[in-house]
């Protein structure tokens, strides 16, 4: 009866399990365990990694964009206000313009809310961890 060792440079290699003791076999799952630990963690530290930088890059343009955006919606907030000012006193165009971004608002909060809950995690380690744990339950298969 063999069966492979568990080296991640050379996995062609079997050995015998019946010339070891009990306890070098549960030395060597106990090592490949750790191993694959490890390896599961520097998977998810890879997938996390890549994840914020995308996400950060995505962050720095929309960042440039909203304060561009910002810039022209505080001029164009302005403008309209000064004009609705020419027909009724500044404060009423102050508070028309004052109404309508706090409806833009309330429009906007609960669509980047759900857009932020789509930001998914490290889906590659999720999967491997799940083979890993039915392989753990069920080792021969």
């Amino acid at each position: 009866m063999t069966t492979p060792m568990g080296n991640a440079t050379d996995t062609n290699q079997t050995i015998d399990v019946r010339d070891r003791s009990v306890g070098d076999l549960l030395g060597q799952i106990s090592r490949d365990m750790s191993q694959l630990l490890h390896q599961e963690v520097d998977l998810a530290k890879t997938e996390m990694r890549q994840e914020a930088s995308k996400f950060g890059k995505g962050a720095g343009l929309l960042g440039g964009a909203g304060f561009a955006g910002y810039m022209v919606a505080l001029f164009a907030s302005l403008t309209l206000a000064y004009g609705i000012g020419t027909f009724w006193p500044a404060w009423i165009g102050a508070l028309i313009v004052a109404l309508l971004w706090a409806v833009v608002g309330a429009v906007l909060y609960p669509r980047g809310r759900r857009q932020l809950k789509t930001v998914s995690g490290p889906v590659q380690t999720k999967e491997t961890l799940k083979e890993d744990a039915a392989w753990v339950r069920h080792p021969t298969s």
